[in-house]
């Protein structure tokens, strides 16, 4: 950090954001392949906490890419840079007491684990959206895998390029086994406890 930047520290906190809000903020970190379904389970998991009267928001890994990080390549310096920035935009969202969604590849384990440390191990809740290769491709609305096999796409997670998967995720979903519904369903119980703010 530069010597000459002095870090600014803000009359409302974190706590005073939850005890108005009357939940608990933190985030919530999906991970999985191209086409494994992380952002279909997480948009209808914000709306089902929104819902609640939770205060969300998502951050979608093509949305990102789009506007924050358009200028950011698929190699693995500028995924490692795109993870960053993300883990950075996700804490500061969550200190603005919001329950924060992420959905992107990140398909490094040890970049994953940096921003468990930007965002804190305790406010970090890791889904693995475990969806086969082979799916993934079935559903290729974007016909991303069919470049990535004749070379078109350089740099794909799953073809090109590694993917990683977590160790030790707080929740593990199964598309090709449950429904999206039957997904949130579970998150939301493992949850509960997780929101409830306890002065």
């Amino acid at each position: 950090m530069s010597a000459n930047i002095t870090k600014h520290n803000y009359h409302i906190s974190r706590e005073e954001r939850n005890r108005q809000n009357d939940h608990n903020s933190f985030v919530i970190w999906f991970t999985g392949l191209s086409g494994s379904g992380k952002s279909t389970v997480a948009n209808l998991l914000e709306k089902e906490l929104f819902t609640n009267g939770i205060r969300t928001y998502s951050l979608d890994g093509d949305n990102i890419r789009s506007g924050l990080n358009k200028a950011l390549t698929f190699s693995l310096e500028d995924r490692r840079e795109n993870n960053r920035r993300i883990a950075e935009v996700a804490k500061l969202f969550m200190n603005a007491g919001m329950v924060t969604i992420t959905a992107f590849i990140s398909p490094l384990k040890e970049d994953r684990e940096e921003a468990k440390k930007v965002i804190g191990q305790d406010n970090f809740i890791e889904i693995f959206v475990n969806t086969p290769i082979e799916v993934c491709e079935e559903r290729d609305i974007k016909g991303l895998y069919k470049k990535a096999r004749v070379g078109e796409i350089k740099n794909f997670t799953g073809i090109s390029s590694p993917y990683e998967a977590p160790d030790y995720p707080a929740i593990e979903i199964r598309t090709e086994e449950e429904t999206v519904e039957e997904s949130v369903e579970r998150i939301i119980k493992v949850l509960k406890e997780k929101l409830k703010y306890n002065e």
